[in-house]
């Protein structure tokens, strides 16, 4: 019980990196109206400054694999958590730095920077410290953790926004929602200072006895001694240490499978709802611009109810049968708000439709890919491959946020046949493939070690060179 409770503590504190990742990402849904009044933003700029934290994002997920090999994931999560707090002090433009948009941006790309690094980190860190029966339920609980980001920043900025007049926020209410970032920041960055290291990163670096000593207390003395065997392994073969080539036929296979999977995630349309679900909601029920804070709530509370089911089966039922079922429930919630849009039949229909969508994403694609992703490369290449998936999933974010709404407000969305519907029929297209993609290429991974799921894949021996 001890065990499990330590267990439970240090999973909690890394999954605070997703807190932060939703956090940092939803703070300035709420706050963009405020500043962009303050600073006199076009809308070129405004878009600019929404969007310019992804290429923070893209960049730190690159960086994230070479620094978590090289430093580990725990050190890797602190430097995570002092970018973000640089960024939620910086953003709000303390009175004795230059005001400017450019010194905005800069600082909304170093909680990028951070988001990109924590997103890749705090999964991996979760995955090699939980026993297989129990791995995937404590990896979402990473994404739980970005949803509960979410749901306490729009509660956080509705709170700040409606404590004071509209003058009053323009003036410094931004600045405010951007500095009660601060607290989980801070509290993130002290907490890390009291979790172990990864025990298979310290496998990887030579470190056995370390290794073991955290497992010891992670799992207990029997199970950590069958463990670190396991561990060691994968990780050496005739006294050798073993690195696969990462550009090798067998492992290139699985570095493009987990790529395009986590590259899919963000071809649901997830974040077309998320950043433009006032829009849409305004549309369907006609819903005022002063319930935009409101409609976040809204959302984000659907969304975290139902991460809470796939919390609850994703070790019972398994990845791929989640993955199913949530495919279906954003597919028939992507038709349904499709149609009431193209019949001009908008309502509550229409309504339904998109929380439907939001729901079955949150109880599959949200959770169960961070799963997947953390689980199913090799041991020797994970932080490589975990740092293409997610710069990958960051350019994907990027392109859908840019892209639709160009297409929302394209000539041809706006005729009398797609009247406004045409971007969810794409988006539907794409969860078709999901299911397709899932069938073919994904395997099931429930109940195994890491060690047991890098045998599964059968790596050839002309894939690895002994260094």
């Amino acid at each position: 019980m001890k065990n499990q409770t330590f267990l439970i503590l240090i999973t909690i504190v890394s999954a605070l990196g997703g807190l932060l990742f939703g956090y940092d990402t939803g703070v300035i849904n709420g706050s963009q109206y405020y500043f962009s009044q303050y600073f006199d933003l076009d809308a070129g700029m405004k878009g600019w400054v929404v969007g310019s934290a992804l290429i923070g994002c893209f960049v730190g997920a690159i960086l994230s694999g070479p620094i978590s090999k090289s430093i580990g994931r725990k050190y890797s999560l602190i430097i995570a958590a002092i970018l973000f707090s640089i960024s939620a002090w910086g953003s709000g433009l303390p009175a004795f730095l230059p005001e400017s948009v450019s010194l905005l941006v800069v600082f909304r790309i170093i909680g990028g920077l951070g988001i990109g690094i924590a997103s890749m980190n705090a999964p991996t860190y979760i995955a090699e410290i939980a026993p297989a029966k129990i791995r995937g339920t404590l990896v979402t609980y990473y994404q739980l953790a970005i949803v509960v980001g979410f749901f306490v920043v729009f509660l956080a900025t509705y709170f700040i926004g409606n404590s004071a007049t509209e003058a009053e926020n323009i003036q410094y209410g931004w600045r405010t929602m951007f500095w009660s970032e601060l607290i989980p920041s801070l509290s993130f960055l002290f907490l890390l200072f009291f979790v172990p290291k990864s025990p298979r990163w310290l496998a990887m670096k030579g470190l056995r006895e370390d290794a073991l000593r955290v497992l010891t207390r992670i799992h207990g003395a029997d199970v950590a001694e069958n463990e670190i065997l396991e561990i060691e392994k994968s990780l050496h073969k005739d006294q050798n240490k073993l690195k696969l080539n990462i550009f090798a036929k067998g492992i290139f296979g699985i570095i493009v499978i987990g790529t395009v999977l986590s590259v899919l995630q963000q071809f649901t349309g997830i974040n077309a709802v998320l950043y433009y679900g006032a829009d849409i909601f305004e549309r369907a029920l006609g819903f005022g611009k002063d319930d935009v804070l409101l409609q976040q709530v809204l959302l984000a509370g659907i969304n975290l109810l139902f991460t809470f089911v796939a919390m609850a089966t994703v070790d019972r039922f398994g990845r791929k049968p989640l993955l199913y079922i949530g495919s279906l429930g954003m597919l028939a919630g992507f038709l349904l708000l499709g149609f009431t849009l193209m019949t001009d039949s908008v309502g509550i229909l229409s309504l339904i439709g998109v929380l439907m969508f939001i729901a079955s994403f949150a109880m599959s694609m949200g959770p169960v890919v961070w799963v997947i992703l953390s689980e199913m490369f090799p041991n020797s290449i994970r932080s490589t491959a975990m740092s293409i998936a997610v710069a990958a999933q960051w350019a994907a974010n990027y392109l859908v946020t840019q892209s639709f709404p160009m297409v929302a407000e394209s000539k041809i969305n706006g005729g009398d046949f797609w009247n406004g519907s045409l971007p969810y029929f794409i988006f539907s297209v794409f969860i078709l493939g999901i299911v397709f993609f899932t069938y073919k290429y994904i395997p099931e991974t429930k109940g195994k070690t890491l060690e047991e799921l890098e045998d599964m894949w059968d790596i050839p021996e002309d894939a690895k060179k002994v260094v």
